[in-house]
């Protein structure tokens, strides 16, 4: 075992606590992350840009992500894991005060940037804690409640974003994300337990997880096949207005109904994950193929367009599964591999978006986004398959 992690002897009150301190960050993450998607009918009149450009501030975080994990991780593999997720934390808060205070959309992707360099070395980081405190058979299920605190941000804390944004105006949902940010760096201190520095690791060793083919196929999954479901998530508020001519009271609503799916697809795949780690995936993306496939015939009526929505929220249920997957085939690159994941994710976040407001700019309407989801999702399940026909191989040649 590394001589850095806890292990699972402390008592299941100790361990409870740990976990709900490393889940107040994903909260805090959670809320900034999908809350300025659903902001961006709010933020886009403000700085005077139109909606499409606005996805652009949402992949300006998400490069911040890919950028930052493994810089941030790498940097940080000699120091407490304790100490790091403190001064992650921290980091965030400040960077999500500044968008609070962007002057015009320059400065908002410059400050969203910032705010994306701490997000997956956190995640990666409190995952690593999160398993070592449980007995390996439950180390997915741990992993998994690290992110219901972004799940459940989905559910409570986007929609009061958006509520925050409809009523004293947008800067304020990202000053309250500064407040969490801050109240999860006193919970992490008072709560995660405290663990000496591993001087013995040489941080470049780190990077030879990048040599592994298993670790690049599962990041393809991530980065492609999470794609779908932010392409459509990004433009969700503008559809639901201008499509399915649903009032804005409405759309913190569904995106609560969003988090609902969200937080049951996490919770749902991993119980499967830890018994069947590969399939778990597969079955992951084909139901989030076949529910954003569905999206593009629902968003012309309220009712169905809440079911598809928490159909496709039902697929970010992908992250546990992976996140245990690239645990499993990085070896000894353990801190980086667990970063990377979140690298990959929010590659997607940049990915989907992307291709998502192409389609729309070009005159293809609001319901490309779910045909360009659909596409992205089944890009992964190709990864997928050529992630589990080597490995196949590779138990075949050694048998």
């Amino acid at each position: 075992m590394d001589p850095n992690q806890h292990g699972p002897s402390r008592s299941g009150g100790h361990v409870v606590l740990a976990l709900f301190a490393l889940a107040m960050g994903g909260f805090a993450i959670g809320t900034t992350e999908f809350g300025t998607m659903g902001l961006v009918p709010y933020f886009a009149p403000s700085l005077h840009i139109s909606v499409p450009d606005a996805g652009h501030v949402i992949s300006a975080y998400a490069l911040g992500v890919v950028v930052g994990a493994p810089i941030l991780a790498v940097a940080a593999a000699r120091l407490s894991r304790r100490t790091v997720l403190i001064g992650l934390m921290v980091s965030f808060a400040v960077a999500n005060g500044l968008s609070a205070f962007a002057s015009d959309y320059h400065w908002m992707l410059f400050f969203r940037f910032l705010s994306g360099l701490p997000h997956g070395a956190y995640f990666g980081v409190a995952a690593l804690v999160a398993s070592s405190l449980v007995p390996p058979e439950r180390r997915a299920q741990a992993i998994s409640r690290v992110l219901l605190g972004l799940t459940i941000a989905t559910i409570f804390g986007v929609p009061a974003a958006n509520l925050i944004g409809q009523l004293v105006g947008w800067r304020w949902a990202f000053a309250l994300v500064a407040v969490l940010a801050l109240t999860t760096a006193v919970l992490v201190y008072a709560l995660v337990p405290a663990d000496k520095p591993a001087k013995h690791i040489n941080p470049l060793h780190e990077l030879s997880v990048l040599k592994h083919r298993q670790v690049w196929l599962a990041l393809g999954m991530g980065a492609v096949g999470f794609g779908g479901m932010f392409a459509v998530y990004t433009y969700l508020a503008s559809t639901l207005m201008d499509v399915t001519h649903a009032s804005a009271a409405v759309v913190p609503i569904m995106l609560a109904v969003f988090g609902v799916g969200l937080t049951v697809g996490n919770l749902t795949s991993a119980w499967f994950a830890d018994k069947a780690l590969m399939p778990t995936v597969a079955g992951v993306l084909v139901w989030t193929a076949a529910a954003l496939a569905l999206y593009p015939f629902a968003m012309h009526s309220l009712w169905p367009m809440a079911i598809v929505v928490f159909l496709v929220g039902g697929g970010g249920g992908l992250a546990t599964p992976l996140q245990a997957r690239l645990m499993e085939v990085a070896e000894n690159a353990q801190t980086l591999a667990a970063a990377l994941n979140h690298s990959a994710f929010n590659t997607a976040n940049a990915l989907g978006p992307w291709l998502a407001g192409m389609a729309i700019g070009a005159g293809f309407g609001w319901q490309s986004a779910g045909w360009v989801g659909c596409a992205l999702t089944l890009g992964g399940l190709a990864i997928w398959a050529v992630s589990a026909l080597e490995e196949r191989r590779t138990v075949n040649a050694t048998t």
